[in-house]
């Protein structure tokens, strides 16, 4: 578990397909919402990526559905429920654009209305979890990871690279050594981070050198590397060894070591880790102890996905 500065759900192993059940929503007329005011809340910045009023990237481009996505996405951890002026502020749009989207996210379940606030329903999770269940890592990997939990006692967790950050898909966590949660979706940055080395490690050479070139390196703890020549040495030093140790880059304390999972075609999909405190995890005892498990509990998940390394 590599803390985030981002959004952090709460913490699970999986998402839960069953008994996701949309909340009966309140009626809302168009009156209603046309007469919604700001609320007296700080309005959060905007979300990114780029507001939807950038230039169409072509014909192709739907607008519409761009909007769309970008209200789902002004809901988050800090703005749980917003007024439609707070929604039209986050999306970067117009209250007439934002109302009119508000209304049929209204209509199909996705959000529900109290009084002049808008929230969103667990209708939402349908959307990440035809993600999730898409993953072959998914579903292979949560048996062995749960083994691989109970067997070092060290939570576990599988993610996939986005950009410049990576995205927890599976979390088995033992105990608590971060200061905040981590679970399904999360998303920290992979720069300093196990995973991420392990994920970036799988691009090609002048792939990987050009994302090198434009991340924005962050100095968490006094050991992060920030330097981009020694970050590529480091993750390259993951590729040829096939596993990677980050101790305390991330936050103090904090230790993780990670290792590739392949797809059929050889290329690096997925990672998954284990992670503790450096107090409790020496660098003997991760050597020696945890990295053979991680490594057969890696090349298993491979197996079971039919890879081919």
């Amino acid at each position: 578990m590599d803390r985030s500065t981002r959004r952090s759900p709460p913490a699970t192993s999986a998402v839960s397909a069953q008994g996701v059940a949309t909340p009966s929503k309140r009626v809302l007329t168009r009156d209603a919402v046309a007469v919604t005011k700001p609320g007296p809340a700080a309005v959060a910045p905007p979300v990114s990526p780029a507001p939807v009023s950038d230039p169409r990237p072509g014909d192709s481009y739907v607008r519409s559905f761009a909007r769309g996505l970008a209200v789902l996405r002004s809901f988050g951890a800090g703005a749980q429920s917003q007024t439609l002026s707070g929604v039209a502020e986050r999306a970067g749009m117009t209250r007439a654009g934002a109302r009119r989207i508000l209304l049929t996210l209204l209509n199909l379940g996705y959000v529900v209305a109290d009084g002049r606030q808008f929230h969103l329903t667990p209708k939402v999770l349908e959307l990440g979890f035809a993600y999730l269940t898409s993953l072959p890592v998914w579903s292979q990997a949560q048996p062995v990871m749960e083994t691989l939990v109970e067997e070092l006692r060290q939570s576990s967790s599988a993610a996939v690279l986005d950009g410049d950050e990576i995205v927890y898909v599976l979390r088995i966590p033992a105990h608590r050594i971060m200061s905040i949660n981590l679970g399904v979706g999360s998303r920290l940055p992979a720069d300093c981070t196990s995973m991420g080395r392990v994920l970036l490690s799988g691009l090609a050479p002048d792939a990987l050198r050009q994302r090198i070139a434009s991340m924005n390196l962050v100095m968490h703890t006094p050991g992060t590397i920030t330097d981009r020549a020694q970050l590529l040495a480091a993750i390259e030093q993951a590729r040829v060894q096939g596993w990677c140790l980050v101790t305390e880059e991330l936050e103090p304390g904090l230790v993780s070591m990670a290792a590739p999972i392949f797809d059929h075609a050889g290329r690096v999909v997925a990672a998954i880790n284990i992670s503790g405190h450096a107090r409790t995890s020496t660098a003997s005892h991760l050597l020696n102890v945890c990295l053979p498990k991680l490594l057969a509990a890696a090349a298993e998940i491979n197996m079971l996905m039919g890879a081919r390394k």
